[in-house]
């Protein structure tokens, strides 16, 4: 190993400094980056009304999961870019008794959902059929799922949970610079071809900008509705007749789909990486199967030694990375409708195997790579928030509308963006999504089924504590934001907030190449290149909220990347 070491330095692939990276003491001084600092409680979200709403939850005196269905109602109103009660997501829980679990709130294709319902006679993908038509919208199960949880491992009532995001939704919420950057770029092009949209987000002829009044009134009414009449009131009362009947102006859902639609508690994804243990979403999540996947192979080489951000950690990373994304486009999907080999794709067996063909001086082409096969080893828009409470309960929570503001369609009358997250099945095998992610007929169309996804709100722990919570937005980087928040606290020793503003890298097989973000150095690239790889420097990638516990407190931190808030007391 020495001599190879020195052979890199030779030629530059990795540098000296990266050697010797020291290990940090977290929370003191020196640290280039400060996590804020707790006792008791925290929580991280992108948007501070809602952290705020959060924290006073755990203030006076509810659990995290408490926390953690207010803040996903606040979002909705503060970031409706991303927050939303016309999604759906995930949401994992590791409580003080050591019990873990995974809620399933995804949401499902309808009933009238077919194979081809995105294609032409000629078999051809219709451009943006599944991302801004009524027929994008799967059944949402945001409501469910913060009911779900709330009534079974909450302990407040709901008029507490919700009242503080219907008081921002009513009395309205200052546009915030980042709302309106959003807006213009992303909101004015969603929005404008929709009544029902611009009636909310836009003033006169404009869209919102900064400092203008956001008032929901009609998601104000709506959230007071599921308030006084639980998740039955979104998916049979008044408001699913609204969605229903807005849905037979050309799209799919129908007040029986809304009916039949049920959360799934699921047993989570769970690995070990050098002494730490790894918990994370299962399918129809692919994060926790190729999070831990992707370590696995990883553990397989010295890291330490090559140093954080070095290109030899990188180009090992790379590696690893083509090789999961491209099982991913052939075994993952909803393990209701297909056999998901997850005791294989997790295996340490396989990982060894993989590692054994990762060569350190040669980067493999992704057109030599391809899903493997597994029968010997059988036996960009989303938010994420964190919340550690005062009781030792953790909860990671990752939930989206799709792309930004959805399909950019309210709902008549209630105030609800609707998501457009059938883009996410394989319309048509072999042909990217939005993100440039390949699927296969596991992730095909068919009526009631989970769409694929990138989610992947993750925990570790160690000795049965829970250590690092987090999660992230990203689309198809998801899986690797969060694997790279994982490896520079648990293998650099990095403290949170180092570990959020580390630079970034991503590669998910096809197409071919290293994603980077402009801080990684030119250097490092010229070295990457060197080993074969292509790289092209691109947008920063996700935008991680995450919490760090240690025996002296809570650390939390919001990616700067993005806005974000952590609060703690």
């Amino acid at each position: 190993m020495v001599d190879s070491l020195r052979s890199l330095l030779a030629i530059g692939i990795i540098s000296a400094s990266g050697l010797c990276y020291a290990q940090v003491n977290y929370g003191v001084e020196g640290e280039a980056f400060h996590p804020i600092f707790a006792k008791q409680g925290m929580v991280v979200s992108q948007e501070p009304l809602a952290t705020q709403i959060g924290l006073d939850i755990l203030k006076n005196g509810g659990n995290a999961i408490d926390a953690a269905v207010a803040v996903g109602y606040a979002l909705a109103v503060t970031h409706p870019q991303a927050g939303n009660i016309g999604g759906g997501g995930f949401m994992l829980i590791h409580l003080a008794d050591g019990q873990t679990t995974a809620i399933d709130f995804r949401e499902v294709a309808p009933n009238a959902a077919s194979r081809n319902m995105y294609l032409d006679e000629n078999g051809n993908i219709i451009p943006n059929r599944s991302l801004t038509s009524l027929s994008a919208s799967g059944v949402p199960g945001t409501v469910a799922g913060l009911s779900y949880a709330l009534e079974k491992y909450g302990s407040q009532s709901p008029d507490k949970i919700l009242n503080p995001a219907i008081e921002l939704a009513k009395n309205g919420i200052p546009v915030s610079l980042n709302l309106s950057t959003t807006f213009k770029n992303y909101g004015y092009r969603a929005f404008s071809p929709h009544s029902s949209s611009r009636a909310i987000f836009f003033k006169e002829d404009r869209i919102l900008s900064e400092g203008d009044l956001l008032i929901q009134t009609d998601l104000a009414n709506t959230l007071a509705r599921i308030r006084d009449n639980g998740a039955k009131e979104f998916y049979m009362g008044e408001t699913a007749q609204k969605i229903a009947t807005h849905m037979s102006k050309g799209g799919l859902i129908t007040l029986d789909d809304l009916k039949e639609y049920k959360v799934i508690e699921r047993e989570p994804i769970k690995g070990t990486y050098k002494g730490y243990d790894i918990i994370s979403m299962p399918p129809p999540s692919s994060g926790g199967i190729h999070i831990i996947q992707i370590l696995n192979i990883l553990e397989n080489f010295n890291l330490q030694e090559y140093g954080p951000n070095s290109a030899l950690t990188y180009h090992l990373m790379a590696e690893a990375m083509k090789r999961a994304y491209a099982d991913r486009s052939e075994y993952l999907g909803d393990p209701e409708f297909v056999n998901v080999p997850i005791q294989t794709l997790t295996s340490k067996a396989y990982a060894k195997d993989i590692a054994n063909q990762i060569s350190l001086t040669k980067s493999t082409p992704s057109s030599e790579i391809k899903p493997a096969n597994l029968a010997p080893y059988e036996s960009t828009q989303t938010t994420h928030y964190s919340v550690i409470d005062q009781y030792g309960n953790a909860v990671a929570v990752t939930y989206t509308l799709n792309t930004n503001f959805g399909s950019g369609i309210v709902a008549e009358g209630t105030g609800i963006l609707l998501n457009n997250e059938m883009d996410d099945f394989s319309s048509k095998p072999g042909t990217p999504n939005i993100y440039g992610l390949i699927g296969g007929e596991s992730n095909a169309i068919e009526p009631k089924k989970r769409p694929l996804s990138s989610m992947s709100p993750t925990i570790i722990s160690k000795n049965g504590e829970v250590f690092v919570v987090t999660g992230s937005p990203g689309g198809s980087r998801i899986i690797t934001t969060v694997l790279q928040i994982l490896l520079n606290t648990m293998e650099f020793d990095m403290n949170i907030a180092e570990a959020s503003s580390a630079p970034r890298i991503h590669h998910q097989w096809l197409p071919d190449y290293i994603r980077v973000e402009k801080t990684v150095s030119p250097d490092t690239i010229r070295a990457l290149q060197a080993l074969g790889h292509k790289v092209k420097i691109e947008p920063v990638m996700g935008s991680t909220q995450s919490i760090m516990k240690l025996d002296r407190g809570l650390f939390g931190a919001t990616d700067p990347r993005t806005d974000g808030s952590s609060q703690g007391y």
